[in-house]
């Protein structure tokens, strides 16, 4: 903005001041809390009360290492993550992109259709069985989980079952989202994925993905113990 020059200096220097308040004039209330971090959760993933009778497999003929675990109103599991393209069929999920493409996903969504795992950030969690059932445990289709690659968090929900003795698995939309490759072919992470799913949580409608996130942010603070 231009002032006249007849103007005084400080005249316009006070015309030139901020008019906002000062940071520490902010309510507190505005101030978003800082998302919780990958750390703060493995950190509460350390230790391992495990509530499955037995070890699951990464890969099929893979030696059974993988625990489920209890910990905090959540159950968890720290394995590799394959691609689930399963589902509604898109450009990039389908049977010509994927051998072991299948049009049907274990929890619809709300209008009954499959889900899909091109969009939909969701887990997969093995069929119930005598090694675990998931349903006693407070975790079904929908339930709220937050998947940790690296130094990401991501928010996803419980979508698809898989085989019974089998586990570490999440669709396309979740490998994406954490910057692990998402073809289903080829893609996918050897490890170092933890998959941590609150019970007795439900994102409404399943496909909701804001919701997912809006319920898993919270539950993610609570569950790390901040609860101011």
């Amino acid at each position: 903005m231009r002032f006249p020059s007849l103007v005084p200096v400080l005249a316009g220097a006070a015309l030139l001041a901020p008019t906002s308040p000062p940071a520490a004039a902010v309510p507190h209330g505005l101030r978003r809390e800082a998302p919780v971090s990958a750390a703060e959760l493995r950190a509460r993933t350390r230790d391992c009360a495990q509530v499955s009778h037995g070890r699951y497999r990464e890969d099929a003929g893979g030696p059974a290492e993988v625990r489920v675990c209890a910990n905090r109103g959540a159950v968890f599991w720290k394995a590799d993550m394959d691609i689930d393209c399963d589902g509604r069929p898109g450009t990039r999920c389908n049977r010509r992109t994927d051998p072991d493409f299948s049009p049907a996903t274990a929890f619809p969504q709300s209008d009954g259709r499959p889900l899909d795992a091109e969009r939909l950030p969701y887990i997969v969690i093995p069929a119930a069985g005598p090694r675990w059932d998931h349903r006693a445990h407070g975790v079904r289709g929908g339930s709220v989980a937050a998947v940790l690659y690296g130094e990401r968090v991501r928010y996803a929900v419980v979508g698809d079952t898989g085989p019974r003795d089998l586990i570490g698995e999440a669709s396309y939309a979740t490998a994406r989202a954490l910057g692990i490759d998402p073809d289903p072919r080829v893609g996918g992470a050897s490890s170092g994925v933890t998959y941590i799913v609150f019970r007795d949580t439900r994102a409404r409608p399943i496909e909701d993905h804001d919701d997912a996130v809006a319920q898993g942010e919270e539950l993610a603070r609570k569950f790390v113990g901040r609860t101011g």
